[in-house]
C-alpha cells in the first residue's frame, strides 16, 4: 500500500471519527438546551427535538461530501455518477422513495403540528399514548403500558388522530351506568351526581349563561331502554385525559357501592336452561 493511499485512508477515518464526535456533542448540547430552556420559556419542544434528530443526518452528509471531494479516486467516482445522473436519480429515487416520504411527512408534521411532543394522541386500532419524539424518519409514542410504538412519519400522517391536548386539554368524560327496570331512576341519578360532585377531579365547565339557566354541574341523562336495563350517561368535565381516566374508575367504584347500600340494582342478563329429560334420554340411546 502506497503512502498516498494510506494518507487517504487516515483522512477518511479521521473524518468519520470527527463527524461522530461532532454529532454526539451537538446532540448533547441541544438536549441540554431543550431540557433547560423549553419549559422555562414555555416553548414547544417539538421543533428543538426535530432539529436535534436532524443534526446527525446533516453532519454525516457533510462528512461524506467532504470525503468524496478530498479523495481523488472517490472524486472520479462521483464525477462518473454525476455523468449518469439520470439513471442514478431513477434508481435512488425508486429505492429511497419511502425514506423521502417519511422525511417530507416529518417536516409537514413539524410545520402544521397535528400533534406535538408530550401530546396524548389516539390513532389506529385505538392505540393511545404520549408523543415522545419526532425524528426525520419516524415518530415515537409511549403507550400506557410504558412500551414504545414506532410509526413511520408517512403512515402516521395518513391516520385520523384524536389529540387530547391540542388547543384545549379539558375533556367531557362520558360514564355509563345501567340500572334495572325495578330501580328508581331519579334516585339513581341523584346518587351518580352526588358522587361525581364530591370527586376532586370534577371540573365546573359551565358558562355564565349555563349557571344562570341552572344547568347542573354534572348532567345525567337516560340514553337507552335496553333489553334488560335502563342506561344512564353522566357527562362529567375534568382537566385532562389522564384525570378523566382516574375520574371514571373512581366513580364506577363509588357509585356501585352507593347503589348497593341504597337498593339500586345493577342488572345482568338472566339465562333460563330447559332440561328436556326425554329428549336427552333419546340422544343418549342413539
Amino acid at each position: 500500500m502506497s503512502d498516498e493511499n494510506l494518507q487517504y485512508i487516515i483522512l477518511i477515518g479521521i473524518t468519520l471519527i470527527v463527524s461522530f464526535i461532532m454529532s454526539l456533542i451537538l446532540r448533547k448540547i441541544l438536549s441540554a438546551f431543550i431540557s433547560r430552556f423549553a419549559l422555562k420559556l414555555k416553548a414547544d419542544p417539538t421543533n428543538f427535538l426535530f432539529l436535534k434528530n436532524s443534526v446527525s443526518f446533516l453532519v454525516y452528509t457533510t462528512a461524506i461530501i467532504y470525503v468524496f471531494y478530498s479523495v481523488p479516486y472517490l472524486k472520479s467516482i462521483g464525477t462518473a455518477l454525476f455523468a449518469g445522473a439520470g439513471i442514478l436519480a431513477v434508481v435512488v429515487g425508486f429505492a429511497s422513495q419511502k425514506a423521502f416520504s417519511n422525511i417530507i411527512s416529518g417536516v409537514f408534521i413539524l410545520i402544521f403540528k397535528p400533534f406535538r411532543v408530550m401530546d396524548i394522541i389516539e390513532f389506529v386500532d385505538s392505540k393511545k399514548g404520549v408523543v415522545e419524539e419526532i425524528t426525520l424518519r419516524h415518530t415515537i409514542i409511549k403507550d400506557y403500558e410504558n412500551r414504545r410504538i414506532i410509526i413511520p412519519n408517512s403512515i402516521i400522517s395518513d391516520q385520523t388522530i384524536i389529540n387530547s391536548n391540542i388547543q384545549d386539554e379539558k375533556i367531557m368524560k362520558h360514564i355509563i351506568f345501567s340500572i334495572s327496570y325495578d330501580s328508581n331512576i331519579d334516585k339513581a341519578i341523584d346518587i351518580i351526581r352526588d358522587e361525581a360532585l364530591k370527586h376532586p377531579l370534577t371540573l365546573d365547565n359551565r358558562s355564565a349563561e349555563d349557571i344562570k339557566k341552572e344547568v347542573p354541574k354534572v348532567v345525567i341523562r337516560v340514553i337507552e331502554l335496553g333489553s334488560y336495563s335502563v342506561d344512564l350517561k353522566a357527562y362529567v368535565w375534568t382537566l385532562n385525559n389522564d384525570d378523566g381516566f382516574i375520574l371514571k374508575c373512581d366513580l364506577l367504584k363509588s357509585v356501585k357501592e352507593r347503589f348497593d347500600r341504597e337498593g339500586i340494582e345493577i342488572p345482568f342478563p338472566y339465562r333460563t336452561l330447559v332440561y328436556k329429560k326425554d329428549i336427552m334420554h333419546e340422544e343418549e340411546t342413539i
